[in-house]
Order: C-alpha cells, then structure tokens, then sequence
C-alpha cells in the first residue's frame, strides 16, 4: 500500500461513513518524510507532478539566516536542534524541519556588527574594538561609524548569545522540500518565548 494524501477514508463530519467509489489514484500519492539530519550536506532531487522537482534534504550543515532588525543575511553552520513545537522525538533525533529552533555560529553575525558599528560585543563589550593593531581609517570612515553607533542598540540576551558564539535561530524553509535550511536569528518577544518554553521541558 502506498502513502496517499486523500481524504476519502475518513468519516463525513457528521459521523457517517463514505462509499469507496474509486481506488488510489497517482496524484493523491504522498512520499516518505525526508527527516532532515545535520551532516555534510547530501540532497537527493525528487520528480514531482508535471516534471516539477523538489530538493529532498537528506543532511544539511549550514543555511542562510538572517537578522531581521540589522538587514544582515549570513551563511552559517547549524549547530544543534534545542526545540521543536511540533514533537520532542525530532529535537531527540536532531531533525531539521520547517519551525524547528536550532543553534548556530554566531561568528560570522559578531564579525559584521564590530566591524559595521565599531564596538565590541560579548563578555568585553566595554571595550572599542581597537584590540592589538588598529586597521587605519579615513576620516570619513571614523564619523560614518560614529554616526551609526549613535542609534544603536543590541538586546542583552543577544549580546550574551555572541559572547558564547552560538545564536539561537528559526528554521523558516522546508529542508524536504527545497532543500535548504534557511532561517531567522530570533530576538525580542519571540526569542524570550522559546527560551521560556526550553526553560520549562
């Protein structure tokens, strides 16, 4: 027996049982879950109705995310899955799928903020990024930095997440559809809500 999308076994919502008046048919078939896991990445491309293809992540190991209040859009590695609404079974097994909370490389995020803003950020975010030897800049270049860290400002629980070198992101795309692991770095009201949700399993 194939897996099949149709409805037609299922009761009417009035409790009465449908007639079989027809077998399965191709374009009600459904395919194996791809159950996306972190690795080197393998994706195997799939024939869809109309010669259409979709991109069936077997593993992946990096994605693009983006960080929606700074307009910055890096490649970075995927760490770790740390949350999943939808079943604890795939944070268990490490499954990347579309809303799972994952963990990744905050390196390439803080490289671009010190270097956009001036500043350090993490444990020594006192300090001015002038460490060991300092890279010349115009003049020009000094009052454009000065001027966009005037407006500036990093939540703290993000500048404690650089500091560790991991971010906590969401995965936006569908890794067994497209396959790609594409996401968003979460902050704000949404990020103290998944991490009040990690704090209480």
């Amino acid at each position: 027996m194939g897996i099949t999308r149709e409805g037609r076994h299922k009761r009417r919502e009035t409790g009465g049982r449908r007639s079989k008046f027809r077998k399965k048919r191709k374009f009600e078939l459904g395919r194996p879950a791809a159950m996306t896991k972190i690795g080197e990445k393998n994706t195997q491309p799939v024939r869809g109705r109309g010669g259409n293809l979709k991109f069936r992540a077997l593993r992946l190991d990096a994605g693009n995310f983006a960080w929606s209040t700074e307009s910055c859009t890096r490649k970075v590695r995927v760490l770790d899955v740390t949350y999943n609404a939808s079943n604890n079974e795939l944070v268990r097994t490490k499954t990347l799928v579309k809303g799972a909370i994952v963990l990744v490389d905050a390196h390439p995020f803080k490289e671009w903020y010190e270097s956009h803003y001036g500043v350090k950020v993490g444990p020594k975010s006192k300090q001015v990024a002038s460490t060991g030897e300092e890279v010349k800049k115009s003049d020009h270049a000094k009052r454009k930095i000065s001027a966009r860290a005037k407006g500036r400002s990093l939540e703290q629980t993000l500048d404690q997440q650089m500091g560790s070198g991991r971010l906590l992101a969401k995965i936006t795309s569908r890794p067994g559809q497209c396959g790609r692991a594409d996401g968003i770095i979460l902050e704000g009201p949404e990020l103290a809500f998944y991490q009040k949700m990690m704090a209480r399993k």
